[in-house]
């Protein structure tokens, strides 16, 4: 049995912490040092916490949907996990790599497996400067923020934001702004996923931007880069019939 040890971690709501009490005392739970793979309870959210946590560890990460929307959750059932595990489809992610600057000097990193945003903090419109591998491409983007997105997130925020969909294992990434006033029809643009992304706030007091990077948020941002991080993965499961790559298929057919 490829994964026999079993560790359960669930979000905070009465739905995962009953459905993690009755698996664990169906199939055990072993500590995460001995464990062959991690069962996640919950929703997205937590699914992308366990992997920015556990992907130092490279155990495979298998979502059980406990939340809302559950994109990268498989479909809650208690009968088989053993058997629906061994017959899994992996998905290997690499991160994004956010390096951040804030207006006090202070120097940030975080990963994320979605997104990368930049987002307004007021009423005024941020004004951003972006280059790509440190030439200047846009010299003043004015909008309400843009998102640098993986082909996993590209169905997420960046879906929602008029982004394009990118088909799983396509080596690219998204870069789509938000609500942009001008140049009014730029609407983004697909880069290779090897390309460094660099974009400075253009009068950051008067116009502050924050950055957040999947749920990892940092205010009062004056420059960031962004670049996927290839010596990182995380390794999720999915179900043999409803693997990332058809989900992400269904979703550029409406369903």
């Amino acid at each position: 049995m490829k994964y026999k040890n079993l560790s359960f971690v669930a979000s905070k709501t009465a739905d995962a912490q009953a459905a993690k009490a009755m698996l664990i005392k169906k199939y055990g739970d072993a500590s995460v040092d001995k464990a062959d793979v991690i069962i996640a309870l919950g929703g997205d959210g937590l699914m992308l916490e366990c992997l920015r946590h556990h992907n130092a560890r490279n155990l495979p990460i298998y979502g059980l949907n406990r939340g809302t929307v559950g994109f990268l959750m498989n479909a809650f059932n208690d009968e088989d996990l053993h058997e629906r595990l061994n017959e899994a489809q992996q998905y290997v992610a690499h991160p994004l790599m956010a390096n951040i600057k804030t207006m006090d000097g202070k120097k940030h990193k975080a990963l994320a497996f979605n997104e990368v945003s930049l987002l307004r903090q007021t009423h005024q419109a941020a004004k951003l400067h972006i280059s790509i591998n440190q030439k200047p491409r846009l010299e003043e983007l004015v909008c309400d923020g843009i998102i640098v997105a993986t082909p996993v997130g590209s169905t997420a925020y960046n879906l929602s934001a008029h982004g394009p969909i990118i088909p799983i294992n396509t080596p690219l990434i998204a870069l789509t702004p938000i609500s942009p006033f001008r140049p009014r029809h730029w609407r983004g643009a697909l880069l290779p996923d090897d390309v460094s992304i660099s974009i400075k706030i253009c009068d950051p007091e008067k116009r502050p931007v924050s950055a957040v990077a999947d749920h990892q948020e940092v205010r009062n941002v004056s420059e960031i880069s962004v670049k996927q991080c290839k010596d990182k993965y995380a390794t999720m499961l999915f179900d043999a019939k409803h693997g990332l790559e058809e989900r992400i298929l269904r979703e550029q057919f409406g369903y």
